[in-house]
């Protein structure tokens, strides 16, 4: 069964203090998202004013898991969600056909 990745890009709010993001982006994963059934790995970025997460997953079961628990947000997804735009997020999911490992 191949991995599973959500991924998300959104812009923040105007105004909002990134070390306050970053700091609650970080209380997120290492509270929950790290936790969760089937979790392997995730990474944040940006582009100037557009930011994307990306959450790999065992399998896009897990993945779906993950999306149903989300319905019911903790208060340390509640902090996050308060940065963002909601209105610019773009969620995709994806089933990870082929990997190319990093060469040294």
């Amino acid at each position: 069964m191949p991995q599973a990745v959500f991924s998300c890009h959104y812009k923040l709010k105007k105004g909002v203090s990134i070390p306050d993001f970053l700091l609650a982006v970080e209380t997120l994963h290492n509270k929950e998202i790290s936790k969760k059934e089937g979790y392997v790995a995730s990474s944040l970025m940006q582009d100037g004013d557009t930011w994307a997460d990306t959450i790999t997953f065992e399998s896009m079961l897990d993945l779906q898991n993950f999306e149903d628990a989300s319905h019911t947000p903790s208060e340390s997804a509640l902090a996050f969600y308060g940065f963002l735009n909601m209105n610019s997020c773009k969620v995709n999911r994806f089933s990870i056909e082929k990997s190319y490992p990093t060469e040294k």
